[in-house]
């Protein structure tokens, strides 16, 4: 289990050191530290992960679908259903929605498979904690945001255009259309990228805290007190780890429910 050999690092003599970053590398191959590659546990539970929920959606939707859904297909059906009609049709609208269920059903699956990989056992690491995963994500929407939106403005010389707000006095406009090109191509994409990426590092180094923390004052509290702390902190690490359950969700649901936003804003035709 991650936080059990995360102890080794954290917790070392007489002494306890905070979790860093230090925990959030889990090389499997070429892990030397020779700074040219290396093949990651993220990397590897992220790859499975789609492999997983490719095979999952593929082997529901392969064979005929049962008036009484099995339990698969029930599933399946909840996860398409809520990222369809709470996420697609009520945020993009009924025109445009159904092009990019498939988009939205991905990111949302593939998300949330890899925040509840961060208490999973023998996994207990969220892939979404390593920055470059989120990044990917977030390259993914915004190509495909960029992209409606020049077919949708008629070209990208009217989709600058459209940066500026009509009506704008002429000295203004200049400043606006700085302000609103930051906005839609370094802004929402960096925070799009950093959320997702800080609530599941947040939510893993709070969780190595109080379980490794617990087990030093366990072991190396010297009295009492100090060892009533360390059952204290396990008990709070289970309270802590239903709580990161629902943040989980939630991040995978805010990441999703954005990415429908932005794309809506694209496929309008004013911004």
């Amino acid at each position: 289990m991650s936080f059990i050999a995360g102890a080794a690092l954290v917790a070392e003599g007489d002494s306890f050191q905070t979790p860093g970053v230090k925990n959030f590398w889990w090389p499997l191959i070429n892990g030397g530290g020779d700074g040219t590659w290396a093949i990651t546990r993220p990397a590897i539970v992220f790859l499975i992960s789609a492999l997983l929920i490719g095979w999952f959606f593929v082997s529901v939707t392969g064979k005929k679908l049962a008036v009484v859904p099995s339990k698969r297909q029930f599933m399946a059906e909840g996860a398409y259903n809520f990222v369809r009609n709470t996420i697609g049709r009520d945020i993009i609208g009924s025109k445009d929605f159904i092009r990019f269920v498939p988009l939205l059903l991905t990111c949302f699956t593939l998300i949330l498979f890899n925040n509840v990989a961060g208490i999973i056992p023998f996994i207990q690491f969220p892939s979404t904690g390593r920055i470059a995963f989120p990044i990917v994500l977030t390259v993914i929407v915004y190509i495909t945001y960029h992209v409606v939106a020049v077919k949708s403005k008629g070209g990208f010389g009217k989709y600058m255009g459209s940066l500026i707000p009509p009506g704008l006095p002429g000295w203004l406009k200049p400043i606006m259309f700085v302000l609103e090109f930051l906005t839609y191509f370094l802004i929402r994409p960096l925070t799009l990228a950093l959320r997702l990426f800080g609530n599941m590092m947040a939510g893993h180094l709070m969780l190595l805290v109080f379980i490794l923390g617990g087990e030093y004052l366990l072991l190396h509290g010297g009295n009492i007190g100090l060892q009533g702390a360390g059952v204290l902190s396990f008990a709070f690490s289970i309270v802590m780890t239903f709580f990161e359950l629902l943040i989980e969700f939630l991040q995978a649901f805010i990441f999703t429910m954005l990415a429908a936003l932005y794309i809506a804003d694209a496929a309008s035709e004013h911004h």
